[in-house]
C-alpha cells in the first residue's frame, strides 16, 4: 500500500513536486534510496526491493519521476511478472510505447496503478481503469491504492495540504521539504463512516486509513520528497521508518539537472 499526492505546475518556482509515503512488511528486504543502473542501462535513484526485483518510486538524472501503487483488492492474485519493474520502464520507454506493451500485458501483473512524471504533463495507467492511460495536465493530485483521485480520506486530507504548501512555497527546496515530511507523517484515522469498502474487514481498513501507518509487522516505510524547480535543481528526500513508526535513515539527494 502506498500514498502519493503530487504537484504539476502549481508554482512557478517548483513546478514539479511528488510527496509520498511507502507501505510495507517491515520483514520484506529493501535497499535505501541511491543512484544505480537498471539492467537496460539507464541510472536512476531508487530504493530498491529485495525480494520480487525493482521499485515503488524512481527519479531520473533529468527530474522525472515514476511510481507505482498497488490497487487493494479483498482477495488479489499474485502477477506473472513484478510490479516493481514498472516505475524503471517508465523512464526507460516512451509512453506510447509503453502504453501499448502494457494493452496486451497488464492481466500479467496483479492490480497497480503506474504514474509517470516530468514538470510540464504526466502519464497515468493503471490496469484496472475501464480506460487505461491518461495523460495528465496542471493540477494537484493524489492516488492511493484505487484508481487516480479515488476520494479515500487520507487521499484527500493529504492532497488538499500538499497544494496548499506547494502553492503558499516562497522558494526554498529545505522548507519545502520539511513541511511536506510533516504532512506525510500524519496518523490520523479517518472516521469510520468515511472508510472505504475495499473487501478487508472493518478493523483492516480502519488500520489503513491513515496517511502515515503505524504497526508491529507492517507500516510506512518510507517517506519520499521530490522537487523540481523551474532552474532546474532537483531535490530528493527519503526517510526511513522502523516497526511502530520509529524512524531510521535519513537520505537527501540535491543536483542540477
Amino acid at each position: 500500500m502506498c500514498l502519493i499526492a503530487f504537484s504539476l505546475g502549481q508554482s512557478a518556482r517548483f513546478p514539479l513536486v511528488v510527496a509520498a509515503n511507502r507501505d510495507e512488511f517491515y520483514r520484506r528486504p529493501t535497499t535505501p534510496l541511491d543512484w544505480w543502473t537498471t539492467e537496460s542501462g539507464h541510472r536512476v535513484l531508487s530504493g530498491r526491493d529485495l525480494q520480487s526485483g525493482g521499485t515503488w518510486l524512481a527519479i531520473s538524472p533529468e527530474g522525472r519521476v515514476a511510481a507505482v501503487t498497488n490497487v487493494r483488492e479483498g482477495t488479489p492474485e499474485a502477477g506473472k511478472i513484478s510490479r516493481g519493474e514498472l516505475p524503471l520502464r517508465a523512464l526507460s520507454e516512451s509512453g506510447s510505447h509503453l502504453q501499448k506493451s502494457l494493452a496486451t500485458s497488464a492481466a500479467q501483473y496483479a492490480g497497480f496503478n503506474l504514474v509517470s512524471l516530468s514538470e510540464t504533463a504526466g502519464w497515468y495507467f493503471s490496469n484496472r481503469d475501464a480506460h487505461p492511460g491518461r495523460t495528465i495536465h496542471r493540477g494537484i493530485y493524489g492516488l492511493s491504492n484505487h484508481l487516480l483521485q479515488t476520494p479515500w480520506p487520507k487521499l484527500i486530507r493529504l492532497r488538499e495540504a500538499v497544494g496548499h504548501t506547494v502553492k503558499s512555497a516562497k522558494g526554498d527546496a529545505a522548507d519545502l521539504h520539511s513541511n511536506l515530511g510533516i504532512l506525510l507523517q500524519d496518523r490520523t484515522p479517518a472516521p469510520d463512516h468515511l472508510l472505504p469498502d475495499t473487501g478487508v474487514n472493518r478493523e483492516t481498513e480502519r488500520f489503513l486509513s491513515s496517511p502515515f501507518i503505524t504497526g508491529p509487522e507492517y507500516g510506512t516505510r518510507a517517506t519520499t520528497v521530490v522537487s523540481l524547480s523551474h532552474t532546474g535543481e532537483i531535490h530528493v528526500t527519503e526517510q526511513s521508518w522502523a516497526a511502530g513508526g520509529e524512524a531510521e535513515g535519513y537520505r537527501e539527494f540535491h543536483w542540477q539537472r
